[in-house]
């Protein structure tokens, strides 16, 4: 790898260190979920970087992709609180995630945190996916929980965060190979549910498919204002709000734009997540959000 692209990856998870550290001290019963959401997204920018997707704030029962409406009011009660944040520099990107328990599981949320140290130790040059799922799903195992077998960790590439390889969170026939300077970003899920996630009808995250002329004059001046974030996903907060859900279902049915429905176990269990991003070393590999 380029030395000018290592540190453009390193600021990227400097900058995620120091946002996490203070992000994860808001979460306390009673405090907003959007003014969480928007310390996240405006510390990044004020620290010289940008979100690489909207802050996800997922409680409970869900696993992924929950940002909050331009209008939300919730506030935090006794939840299990994932808190998965991105960060970009010119496109190279960081991904972590913690959860922050106010729901009273500890041995739920450790189940994840040993899964990823349990991952990162045997990550190396040469280590087949297959081994990395396989040992994420005993540790998670061992604590009497079960691994979200349907999400995995992934590759991340310029503009690109969920590019391959997949990392498995539980033991699969068959994986793939690392190879030395490969960037992935590993993250377990653990819950006491059914081990198994689905799509709710939630959606305030979407991302670009593939670009095509449009007729709608609306439609035109939308996609205007978020070509600037590539491929990455961006949240409806942070557009125009006149006519948005008319013109995003339009997008979507097009073809040209899709939405990330929030992601939640099939059977209401909590869920528990960790993540860290690393780059595979010929011996091992290194942690640049820690």
């Amino acid at each position: 790898m380029k030395d000018e692209i290592l540190k453009k990856y390193e600021k990227a998870g400097q900058v995620l260190v120091d946002v996490m550290d203070k992000a994860k001290n808001k979460v306390k019963i009673g405090a907003p979920l959007l003014d969480l959401a928007e310390f996240v997204e405006n510390t990044i920018r004020e620290e010289g970087a940008q979100p690489a997707f909207p802050c996800n704030i997922s409680r409970n029962d869900e696993a992924a992709h929950a940002t909050p409406s331009a209008k939300d009011i919730s506030v935090f009660g006794k939840d299990m609180v994932k808190l998965d944040i991105g960060v970009q520099v010119d496109g190279y990107i960081a991904d972590a995630a913690v959860t922050v328990d106010l729901s009273d599981n500890a041995d739920l949320v450790e189940a994840s945190r040993k899964a990823l140290l349990s991952a990162i130790e045997i990550v190396h040059a040469g280590i087949n996916t297959a081994e990395i799922g396989a040992a994420i799903e005993s540790t998670i195992e061992g604590f009497g929980y079960k691994p979200v077998a349907n999400l995995t960790g992934h590759g991340l590439a310029r503009w690109d965060h969920h590019a391959s390889p997949p990392v498995p969170n539980k033991s699969v026939l068959h994986g793939v190979v690392l190879k030395e300077g490969d960037i992935i970003a590993i993250e377990p899920f653990a819950t006491n549910g059914a081990g198994y996630v689905s799509e709710s009808r939630t959606a305030e995250i979407y991302g670009m498919d593939t670009p095509k002329p449009v007729r709608l004059p609306a439609a035109r001046k939308l996609l205007k204002e978020i070509e600037g974030y590539k491929m990455l996903p961006f949240a409806k907060r942070w557009l125009p709000q006149p006519r948005l859900d008319f013109v995003l279902n339009q997008l979507e049915r097009s073809g040209i734009m899709h939405s990330y429905p929030v992601l939640k176990d099939d059977a209401g269990g909590l869920v528990s997540q960790a993540e860290h991003t690393v780059i595979v070393e010929k011996e091992g590999c290194r942690i640049i959000t820690k």
